[in-house]
């Protein structure tokens, strides 16, 4: 694959994850994101064999960013493994609740809605939550050995039920359109990590789901 190619690959899937991001997969066409992206109609099966190999490829590319940017984060010095893992979940709710579309949870706005309706593009989804909760585990399982995580549960066990829990709030929040959702989730997730109130968690908006 030469740099013009990779270019135009490139942006099919920049500009598609924003479009589909705020609208969802089913309601986007090809040729809408064609024309966004400025790629000639007929070019698009050079690149994907379908709309659902095209999602798939969306989706994992997302994932291979959004774990990425938690290696970052869980790779910050200077904070306890607790702190981190609080900064991720405060840049959770920014990213859902802020005023651009670019940043938004793929996992959060396909998960119900292509699960049913593509198998491959669920499997995707599967590839990539599990990599997100593995992140989490092995944050929660270096909180517990520097000391700053006391935890009732395996990390993996805990990593599982806190992402359920914040995929569902972050459903909750689009229905009610209040912050209740997100600041019982958070207050939740401090009581099962073991955080004190008064644990700082702001951050720069922009890191996060």
């Amino acid at each position: 694959m030469n740099s013009e190619t990779k270019s135009a690959r490139q942006t099919i899937l920049e500009t598609a994850q924003s479009i589909v991001g705020r609208k969802g997969f089913s309601a986007v066409g090809l040729n809408e994101i064609l024309q966004a992206a400025d790629v000639p109609k007929g070019s698009f099966y050079h690149y994907f064999d379908s709309k659902d190999a095209f999602g798939v490829v969306l989706l994992d590319t997302y994932f291979d960013h959004y774990v990425q940017g938690m290696a970052q984060l869980f790779a910050q010095p200077g904070l306890s493994q607790q702190a981190k893992l609080m900064r991720y979940w405060q840049a959770w709710i920014d990213n859902q609740t802020g005023c651009t579309d670019a940043g938004k949870c793929l996992a959060v706005k396909l998960g119900a809605e292509v699960s049913d309706l593509s198998e491959p593009m669920r499997l995707a989804l599967h590839r990539g939550t599990s990599r997100t909760i593995q992140m989490l585990a092995e944050a929660m399982q270096r909180g517990v050995e520097d000391g700053s995580l006391v935890l009732e549960h395996s990390p993996r066990d805990l990593a599982h039920q806190l992402y359920a829990l914040w995929l569902g709030t972050s459903v909750m929040n689009k229905i009610t359109r209040t912050s209740a959702p997100f600041d019982q989730a958070l207050w939740l997730t401090r009581q099962m990590l073991g955080c004190p109130e008064h644990t700082d968690i702001h951050i720069d908006r922009g890191t996060g789901t």
